[in-house]
């Protein structure tokens, strides 16, 4: 089981990697446009992607 936390944590970091690696100013001005967003867009973003993560993993497995 901490193998396979491991290689999903691994996978995180280079599936995040691969944006700014690619196109840092596309990803500094969405950075600026989410600063601006209020939080209950980011907590509501932030549950829907939750949801599609947990739906995916039911999907997978």
């Amino acid at each position: 089981m901490w193998h396979d936390l491991w290689v999903a944590l691994a996978l995180l970091l280079v599936i995040e990697g691969v944006w700014p690696f690619l196109s840092p100013d596309s990803m500094r001005k969405a950075m600026q446009l989410i600063s601006k967003q209020d939080n209950r867009s980011l907590r509501f973003a932030g549950l829907i992607s939750m949801l599609v993560g947990v739906g995916f993993l039911y999907l997978v497995n």
